[in-house]
């Protein structure tokens, strides 16, 4: 497996819940970073640049809208709150603050996965100026599968770090944007 793996941080401090959650992404092929508190949160986002997150509001430092608040700054990072506050005002004001999904506690894996799923491909897609790319690019002896994460060239996998890959897919979609 190549090292292009979506990076999820997940923000949450109850270990058996965040045990659960990491176990899920992982075993579905994501790489995760974890956070349990907020001030670790901002220092791992601003260091890693995570793909998405999914917070946890009630962290024992700070509220997890703070972190909310702290990415939508400067990022449109996808954030999945997953809480167990369940009261239409939070969710609402979530919402408002940028969070692109909510999710109560007790929650179901199979469709947290399919949120995850979800929040990454509507980002993908809002990052090439909402034009669907068909999930590849090609030019040439080059084809990006965005979808898998993946390049090759004339037919054979070429293998990148996360942060290559990164800069490779950027440009691709630079290029779109022109050609369009």
């Amino acid at each position: 497996m190549t090292n292009n793996k979506y990076k999820v941080m997940v923000v949450e401090d109850e270990t058996n819940i965040r045990n659960l959650v990491v176990t899920m992404l992982e075993t579905s092929g994501y790489q995760v970073l974890i956070a349990k508190n907020c001030k670790t949160a901002q220092t791992i986002y601003t260091s890693h640049m995570p793909d998405l997150i999914i917070l946890d509001l009630g962290l024992p430092d700070k509220d997890g809208m703070n972190l909310l608040e702290y990415v939508r700054k400067d990022s449109l990072t996808p954030i999945i709150v997953l809480s167990a506050r369940s009261d239409e005002k939070d969710k609402v004001l979530a919402s408002d603050m940028g969070a692109n999904d909510y999710v109560t506690k007790p929650f179901g894996s199979a469709e947290l996965l399919a949120r995850v799923r979800t929040a990454l491909r509507n980002n993908r897609n809002c990052s090439n100026e909402g034009k669907l790319t068909g999930g590849r690019f090609v030019l040439k002896d080059l084809e990006i599968d965005y979808d898998a994460r993946q390049i090759f060239i004339k037919n054979e996998e070429i293998k990148l770090t996360q942060t290559e890959y990164n800069i490779i897919e950027l440009l691709s979609v630079i290029r779109l944007s022109i050609r369009v």
